[in-house]
């Protein structure tokens, strides 16, 4: 059972490969089923419809996380360990070596206020469904076709204080503003040039709103694999670009990357 639970495996996710004339396709897109579970992570919901994570969205063990995230976004093996073991801290079961989707909209874990694109959980109860009005707003710090740092930091410093001013029961811990400060980077380097720290708009807007990769609009995934430090130095970069007379305290980054202390709005 196990081969042929390989071979299944390998045959859905193969045509995800850069082959050597330079074509990039990904697996075939299919929208979650009745049992599937999904999170507030619209990058990790779109791996599981693709195929790359388990369409279920349940029990992703370290290996598919590795395979998932390198397929798919040329993301190397020692930064997809790194997030995987963060994501099995939000699985409520001690000592859990694997995680599903869904374990990640625990509140105040990894997930937090303020998000990109899920409306706070105090509204709600549901920081999991995508909220069209919240990344409008979002989206409204976005001003030109090609979205660049002080775009991307404004954009999260915008949702911060519009949750803060809005929500009671506001809160943000330490690690929930460091992958505040994450996410807000990692839309920028793994969509788009990490080199110059910018991406079209258009591509980022497709993910976030169809949970799909973009590849209709020409998105390929990274030439060059994407490593922890390129997720420090853009987590630098947004910090840089944020503007400080706005933040009302600090957190230590060392919550997620082990690096110096940042802003927090």
């Amino acid at each position: 059972m196990k081969v042929q639970n390989a071979l299944l495996y390998t045959v859905a996710v193969a045509p995800s490969l850069v082959l050597g004339d330079g074509y990039y396709s990904v697996p075939e897109w299919h929208p979650p089923s009745v049992g599937d579970v999904r999170g507030p992570c619209p990058m990790l919901n779109t791996l599981a419809n693709h195929g790359y994570l388990p369409h279920s969205g349940k029990n992703i063990n370290i290996n598919r996380t590795i395979d998932a995230l390198g397929q798919a976004l040329n993301i190397d093996a020692e930064l997809a360990t790194f997030l995987h073991n963060f994501a099995i801290e939000a699985n409520p079961t001690p000592n859990a070596t694997i995680f599903s989707l869904d374990n990640l909209s625990r509140h105040n874990v990894l997930e937090h206020d303020g998000s990109l694109s899920r409306a706070d959980y105090y509204w709600t109860g549901d920081a999991t469904s995508f909220n069209q009005t919240v990344f409008d707003e979002t989206r409204s710090y976005w001003t030109t076709p090609i979205i660049n740092i002080e775009q991307a930091a404004a954009a999260r410093v915008g949702r911060l204080q519009t949750s803060q001013a809005t929500n009671p029961d506001f809160s943000l811990s330490d690690l929930g503003s460091a992958f505040s400060i994450g996410e807000s980077a990692a839309y920028l380097f793994v969509l788009g040039d990490k080199v110059s720290y910018t991406v079209e708009r258009s591509i980022v807007e497709y993910l976030f709103e169809n949970e799909r990769l973009p590849t209709s609009l020409g998105w390929k995934r990274a030439a060059d694999p994407i490593s922890e430090d390129d997720l420090g130095e853009a987590m630098d970069r947004i910090v840089n670009a944020t503007n400080t007379n706005t933040t009302t305290a600090t957190t230590s980054r060392r919550g997620i990357h082990g690096r110096a202390r940042l802003p927090q709005v």
